[in-house]
């Protein structure tokens, strides 16, 4: 098997931001909806994981084909358990497409309160709890919500949300430059709220700036 070198076709004395760059052209290389295999995508981001942590295994022909954080399920299980005492962040969302079907931006300050006068299905506007180390994506998962993503790992803006209240980690970015940071965009897959509320629009990857950014959504499990 390749070392998880190979695997990213970069020298093991790469620099930080050589790996970055080899990651992110990668992982569009092998995406199994540009003409890749599931087994390459998945063997691209374990090479990174080990990479980046450094617990590249003895045999470097040995690539540990883990699954991500989060894993690949789509779908979560339950609700969170009231008696569980860690700790919590109660995010409020809203699709971006209901603010561009009623021609509201999303600079206007008063967003969640308009759509809280409005019978919007639950999918489109409402409530839910995120874990104690869980991401964003994955509690909208685990709550039965079908959030556009596509390499789970922070190198497309297919799962961008715009955050405007509160606070969502950036632990790993392969993608946003920081003129779109500075506008509070986040991607959910890899993000972890650091307050205890938290209130986004999701489902922003068709804003103009992030057209380029994206993969084709949803790559096969």
């Amino acid at each position: 098997m390749e070392s998880p070198f190979e695997v990213l076709e970069i020298d093991p004395d790469a620099s930080e931001a050589e790996i970055e760059r080899a990651y992110r052209r990668r992982i569009k290389e092998t995406h199994p909806d540009l003409g890749g295999t599931v087994e390459e995508f998945r063997a691209v981001k374990a090479a990174y994981e080990q990479v980046k942590t450094g617990e590249v295994p003895d045999d470097p022909r040995s690539v540990s084909h883990r699954e991500p954080a989060g894993g690949t399920q789509r779908w979560g299980g339950g609700q969170p358990d009231p008696s569980d005492d860690s700790e919590r962040t109660v995010v409020e969302y809203l699709d971006f497409e209901v603010i561009v079907d009623r021609g509201w931006d999303l600079s206007d300050g008063d967003l969640f309160e308009k759509a809280a006068t409005l019978d919007l299905d639950p999918a489109d506007h409402g409530r839910f709890v995120v874990e104690e180390d869980e991401t964003l994506l994955a509690a909208a998962e685990r709550h039965r919500y079908e959030w556009p993503y596509s390499c789970r790992g922070g190198a497309c803006a297919n799962c961008a949300v715009t955050v405007l209240e509160g606070e969502l980690s950036t632990p790993v970015n392969h993608v946003l430059p920081e003129e779109i940071l500075d506008r509070d965009v986040r991607l959910s897959c890899v993000g972890e709220p650091l307050t205890d509320e938290l209130r986004v629009v999701f489902n922003v990857k068709h804003l103009p700036d992030l057209d380029e950014l994206r993969l084709p959504p949803h790559p096969a499990d």
